[in-house]
């Protein structure tokens, strides 16, 4: 292979056919690198859920990426299809055909094919009708037959070639030049007796033979794995022969075996490289891309970002207004100072290109508190917004409670803002069903999660295939530690657990069960919706990313998963159900069904009889305060002022909570409070001298070190991922700004290793 790659894979089912393809797709591209593949082409069952991922990272390793999907298509109408079984596979055939875009115009199309399967396919079955398909609907596309167990194979395979040969007349009238004869070699009975006839069928009528490999997984020695994985999917065991089976051949071969599998039908490995050579176009990451707000369709773009920065500042001034009227204003800062805050928070956002942003999230929360929808006050980095605050996105005064916009929104770092915001979770669906009234059914969607077979439930999974034991395999996933929120891997599990390992070493069926366990951990199981991210489009999404339907969920889905969507170019809204506001807004209804009239603004936040129960630990039902560590902490703490509960529950998490005794004792005057230096004083003094938030770090390097504050959260995101080459420049440049001020170097580097230690795990004030 000196002049030419010889072949190119075209039909690879990576982890994104779930259930069913073991190929992750980073080992998936170590294979073809190390194999010098120049180009690779995943063809993923029904979906196109791994396509801009797969573009991005094999563009990356210098892989040309070729896009396709393997999509179920039915020649028949509904109520003519019959089911034809495939004996070799001991089940009904897929009947499908492998869509491969071959430029722009191809991408589009095939994803708005693949949507349409899901979003006008039958219920809990994504399939395109052949009726579906014109010329114009399938320019740029290329199209495989699919192989053994695609649309046409499996009628050859049961001597009805008639019907095979229709099939393929229909797809060579509709695809032309475009269309390819598979050919595979796996070493199957349907391959080897169906072979003739499909070459015999491709010279008689001038179509093009390609060869394809059809991997499922990386070496032969994954096929026990495999084999394991279709019997999770199947819901049977790998004993049982009535069940889907692959070969321990579907593996993903290199070029040279290829090339000698296919030695003597050159042409067919000729074609695969012809096909690649015929692809012009991978889908690439943009920008966000706003639904129009405030804008004319007749406007330009910039006429258009001119319009809704102007309505921005419009409706940030007279809402500022509007809550100094109500709400009067911390006394600590003038009107001056709040203007000044809000022109600049102006400038940024408006410069940022974000104006349509805030005034759709200000939009649709000022519809819901009109319909009396209880709205959260406003958590996360948001808060720190007082253009959020003015336009009543958020009901926190970022002034009063010293909090950073720079947190929120850093124009040194551009990043999309992102709003959680809180609905009662009884009418939630509510404001969801407002927004797309207001931009159309086909510009909103959920984003897609995926599901993943992680340690504890892989071990289940697998020991239930391999019939094992009940209480073995129980006992064996109960020694895995159950960490929802950073999961354990079965290695880490095995490290730190020597029972587990013991197990191991000392069983040999313990040890197959942990080595096909530890093959198929972390492979994608099923495809479900975020909990709370929607996506809302300025055209139809369809026109942007794949859709998919959920069979739980009445709104179409995008196949990107959150990672992907946005820089797909969607914008993520959080729509949060949250049940507290529920429980409350009910509480608010009894008080007022008697005629009272009662809001929970209107409940004070230094009332005296509220802290006495607080500092008793009464907090049964109390949301974020009711476990039993939290109760200790509050009783030590002795809280008599707001700040206290902000900061115990701050520090209440993994590695702050070492600062709760210092807290308390310092607050309740049994230990001196003590700073470094003076200029700590003013940032540290309302947490006794004990460092709390991020915002805190941000205000130590502007103070100390002249950083901007936008410069200084650029700092703690160093300081937070521990990045040693970032960290040794920040320190330098930390240190170099604390000399200017006439800080000690000692001093300065005791500073820098303080704020470093606490944003490892640092909260930000605002959430």
């Amino acid at each position: 292979m000196t002049n030419t790659p010889g072949f190119i894979h075209l039909h690879i089912h990576s982890q994104y056919s779930l259930l069913e393809g073991a190929l992750k797709l980073g080992h998936l591209l170590d294979l073809a690198k190390a194999d010098k593949q120049p180009a690779l082409g995943i063809a993923d069952t029904n979906n196109l859920f791994g396509a801009l991922e797969f573009s991005e990272k094999a563009a990356g390793k210098g892989i040309q990426p070729l896009l396709g999907a393997e999509l179920a298509l039915d020649f028949e109408a509904p109520s003519e299809r019959v089911m034809e079984r495939n004996h070799d596979r001991g089940q009904f055939g897929k009947s499908s055909v492998v869509l491969i875009a071959s430029n722009e115009t191809g991408y589009g199309n095939l994803s708005k094919l693949v949507s349409r399967a899901y979003l006008d396919g039958e219920a809990g079955r994504a399939a395109a009708q052949i009726g579906w398909l014109d010329r114009q609907c399938i320019e740029g596309i290329i199209c495989l037959t699919g192989g053994p167990e695609g649309a046409i194979d499996p009628y050859f395979a049961q001597a009805q070639d008639g019907q095979a040969e229709n099939r393929l007349e229909t797809l060579r009238n509709l695809f032309g030049d475009r269309l390819y004869v598979e050919l595979q070699r796996h070493g199957r009975q349907i391959e080897q007796a169906n072979e003739a006839k499909l070459i015999d069928y491709a010279y008689r009528r001038g179509v093009p033979l390609v060869a394809t490999n059809e991997p499922f997984f990386g070496t032969r020695g994954d096929y026990e794995a495999h084999d394991a994985l279709l019997a999770i999917a199947a819901g049977s065991v790998v004993a049982q022969t009535e069940r889907r089976r692959l070969t321990p051949e579907h593996y993903f071969k290199t070029r040279d075996e290829m090339a000698t599998l296919f030695g003597d039908l050159p042409e067919a490995l000729d074609n695969s490289v012809e096909i690649a050579r015929r692809v012009s176009y991978r889908p690439k990451t943009r920008g966000p891309i706003l639904p129009r707000f405030a804008a004319s369709p007749d406007q330009t773009a910039e006429e258009g970002m001119a319009a809704e920065a102007e309505r921005l500042r419009v409706e940030a001034r007279e809402g500022l207004a509007r809550r100094f009227e109500k709400y009067g204003r911390d006394e600590r800062f003038t009107i001056a100072q709040y203007e000044e805050r809000l022109d600049f928070e102006l400038s940024v956002i408006i410069k940022m290109k974000y104006p349509g942003y805030f005034l759709i999230v200000a939009d649709f929360i000022q519809w819901a508190k009109a319909q009396d929808i209880p709205v959260g006050p406003g958590r996360g980095s948001g808060a720190g917004s007082l253009v959020a605050y003015s336009l009543t996105i958020t009901d926190l005064d970022p002034l009063r409670y010293d909090l950073l916009f720079e947190r929120f929104l850093n124009p040194d770092r551009v990043s999309m803002p992102d709003f959680d915001i809180d609905f009662c979770q009884d009418r939630r669906g509510e404001v969801i069903r407002y927004v797309q009234g207001k931009y159309g059914d086909t510009q909103v969607a959920q984003i897609i999660t995926f599901g993943t077979l992680q340690a504890k439930a892989v071990v289940r999974d697998v020991g239930r295939v391999l019939q094992m034991p009940y209480g073995q395999v129980d006992r064996i996933s109960k020694l895995i530690p159950a960490n929802p929120a950073n999961p354990v891997t079965l290695q880490q599990a095995l490290d730190l657990e020597p029972q587990l390992k013991a197990m191991r070493d000392e069983d040999e069926t313990v040890a197959d069960l942990l080595a096909v366990a530890q093959k198929l951990e972390g492979l994608y199981r099923h495809a479900s919706t975020h909990a709370a991210g929607i996506v809302i489009g300025e055209r139809p999404l369809t026109e942007l990313v794949p859709m998919y339907r959920d069979p739980r969920s009445d709104m179409p889905v995008t196949q990107y998963s959150l990672k992907w969507v946005e820089p797909a170019g969607l914008v993520k809204f959080d729509f949060l159900g949250l049940k507290t506001l529920t429980v409350l807004d009910n509480a608010v209804k009894m008080i007022n069904r008697n005629g009272t009239k009662f809001g929970l603004t209107d409940i004070p936040i230094d009332d005296a009889e509220t802290f006495e129960k607080l500092t008793k630990g009464d907090v049964v039902g109390v949301f974020q305060v009711e476990s039993p560590g939290m109760r200790r902490a509050l009783v030590d703490m002795r809280p008599d002022r707001f700040e206290d509960l902000i900061a115990l529950v701050a520090l209440y998490r993994p590695g702050p909570m070492a600062n709760i005794p210092t807290y308390c004792a310092r607050k309740n005057g049994q230990e001196d409070v003590e700073y470094l230096h003076p200029l700590l004083e003013p940032i540290l003094a309302p947490t006794y001298g004990v460092i709390t938030y991020q915002e805190q770090v941000q205000q130590v390097a502007r103070d100390l070190a002249g950083y901007t504050l936008a410069e200084a959260d650029l700092l703690r995101r160093a300081m937070g991922k521990k990045i040693k080459a970032e960290m040794d420049a920040q320190r330098g440049r930390f240190l170099e700004g604390a000399a200017a001020k006439g800080i000690a170097k000692g001093l300065a580097n005791t500073i820098f290793d303080a704020c470093a230690k606490f944003a490892e795990y640092g909260f930000n004030k605002s959430h």
